[in-house]
């Protein structure tokens, strides 16, 4: 059962944080947000990043 939106692009994850895609291209290379590189380009799963995001809202951190 594969969805075709598990894996995001930097700009899918730039509009689904409501930030820059510059600052989601260095939140990964910084190793802030999970992520993983095909070639050059930056990827990232989608459970991956929804998890991130729900530990950073229980922690109350930035």
């Amino acid at each position: 059962m594969s969805n075709s939106h598990e894996i995001m692009t930097t700009k899918e994850v730039a509009d689904y944080l409501h930030v820059h895609p510059l600052t989601v291209h260095r939140y990964a290379r910084a190793g802030k947000i999970p992520a993983f590189k095909i070639g050059t380009d930056w990827r990232f799963h989608r459970k991956y990043l929804e998890n991130w995001i729900k530990q950073k809202v229980s922690l109350g951190s930035k």
